[in-house]
């Protein structure tokens, strides 16, 4: 054996005992990315129900959105009825209880007039004056005046 086939011997076995040391870590390289696959196979297989569940629970939100918005629509028309129902209401009882008030103001103010007017002896200081009492109707606006000021 010569010098350059002990040379060529002793390259082989560096080079066999390197690729052995970088064979290590590729197997465990390896194993590692087995290991990923199998733990991406696990999570897909779980996430499947996951997103069936979450589509069902979405699908199930938006059938109540719309029963609810049904719901808000209905609402809406009941308050435009109740509001029509009021307004009709203050027109047609309102007004003539406005005029029954003030026909009631004018027959009281008319009592308390002729009452004063028959307490008072005639005298010639009273005479040709007006009675003490307000004989004149009193108009909505007054009424109205008057009761706040009751309160």
């Amino acid at each position: 054996m010569s010098g350059g086939d002990i040379a060529g011997l002793i390259a082989a076995g560096v080079f066999a005992v390197l690729v052995g040391i970088i064979a290590l870590p590729l197997i465990k390289l390896g194993k590692v990315f087995d290991e990923t696959t199998l733990a991406i196979r696990d999570t897909s297989k779980g996430i499947a129900p996951i997103l069936e569940e979450s589509t069902v629970t979405i699908q199930e939100a938006n059938k109540q959105l719309a029963r609810v918005d049904t719901i808000t629509s209905d609402v809406a028309e009941v308050t435009g009825n109740v509001n029509s129902l009021v307004a009709l209401f203050a027109a047609s009882v309102g007004g003539p209880l406005i005029k029954l008030a003030g026909f009631s103001a004018a027959v009281r103010a008319a009592f308390a007039g002729a009452r004063s007017f028959g307490d008072e002896a005639p005298s010639k200081k009273h005479a040709g004056t007006k009675p003490a009492g307000n004989t004149k109707a009193a108009s909505p606006r007054a009424i109205k005046k008057a009761r706040r000021s009751d309160y």
